[in-house]
């Protein structure tokens, strides 16, 4: 029974990460599910939705389904699956976790950058109408998904830059990885080099001609035997390219899915393409003044509400505003 509550956790955990959540609007009123589904998520297919269905991968006010059910205005429907099966890759949706007026937080879904063209930014550009000048403030490699901390004014992005650089913002990260690590906690340290024509870095135990150090810790919150995966909380101490991605494979534990710097065969095994690694949390440690950003200090913004560690600060900020995924 405890093996089994374990694994209960794991794919709770796992699954809170790669889930969406929309509200059926008054013209889906009466309509099928599948109907509002498959209108509402352009990459998703009629035998993946059946299939997900099965699976009870879909519910309706928290509730599970697994049939083609009526749903109604005002619905909330959460359905359980990775971002690059509910879209195509061409479209880019908004999912807006936290706004003011000096900011914005959103949730990056996977095969998109955040600079650039048809990226995230320009995606948020065309959101607001070209209407609100959006500076993203740091990156997520193209298959990461999670938050990403835009500045609306040029006061803001240079006190948030700053603020970056002097380590006053944590983030935290979910990566499945390959691998049930002995030791639950570490900090890790090593070296690592960045070849810009190859476009991959490289991990060394000892310092080296060219190669920076780097810090990472991570915590394994659950395992899956089995499955022979473990679900790890990470963070960066420093923030290299592909740290996190190739510091973990670096030390036996890939990230399930990388086709860069995972196992391919463990890859095709589980089903994953793209990296399961997420940015899932990010809280504000101002040490120094902060200008019109002070109303952020110490306050935490999570992608998911049902972890004990993820409670949501939000209060009495200017113009603040919560936002569903849209």
């Amino acid at each position: 029974m405890k093996s089994n509550k374990n694994f209960d956790t794991f794919q709770f955990l796992l699954y809170t990460f790669f889930m969406r959540e929309i509200t059926v609007s008054e013209k889906y009123d009466g309509k099928k599910l599948n109907t509002f589904l498959l209108e509402s998520f352009d990459g998703l297919s009629l035998n993946l939705l059946y299939k997900t269905l099965r699976k009870k991968d879909i519910r309706i006010n928290n509730k599970k389904v697994s049939e083609n059910t009526i749903i109604h205005a005002g619905d909330s429907i959460q359905i359980f699956l990775p971002d690059e099966q509910l879209w195509k890759s061409k479209n880019c949706p908004i999912s807006i976790i936290y706004e003011d007026n000096n900011i914005v937080i959103v949730n990056k879904p996977a095969q998109i950058e955040v600079t650039g063209q048809n990226s995230l930014t320009s995606a948020l550009q065309s959101y607001y109408q070209n209407r609100q000048a959006i500076y993203p403030c740091h990156r997520l490699d193209r298959n990461t998904t999670g938050l990403v901390l835009f500045a609306k004014n040029e006061t803001s992005l240079t006190i948030l830059l700053e603020k970056f650089k002097n380590h006053e913002i944590e983030k935290h990260y979910r990566a499945l990885v390959a691998g049930v690590p002995a030791t639950k906690e570490a900090t890790l340290t090593a070296y690592l080099f960045k070849d810009r024509k190859k476009s991959l870095v490289y991990i060394s135990d000892f310092p080296k001609k060219g190669y920076e150090k780097i810090m990472t810790s991570y915590q394994v919150l659950h395992s899956n035997i089995k499955q022979n995966t473990s679900l790890l909380d990470v963070t960066l101490h420093t923030g290299k390219t592909h740290q996190i991605r190739a510091h973990l494979a670096h030390i036996g534990f890939p990230i399930v899915g990388d086709g860069k710097y995972g196992n391919q065969e463990v890859n095709k095994k589980l089903g994953y393409k793209l990296q399961q690694l997420c940015s899932y949390s990010l809280q504000f440690h101002f040490t120094t003044d902060s200008g019109i950003l002070n109303y952020l200090n110490e306050k935490k913004f999570c992608l998911n509400s049902s972890f004990n560690d993820c409670k949501n600060k939000n209060k009495n900020t200017p113009k603040e505003s919560n936002f569903n995924h849209r």
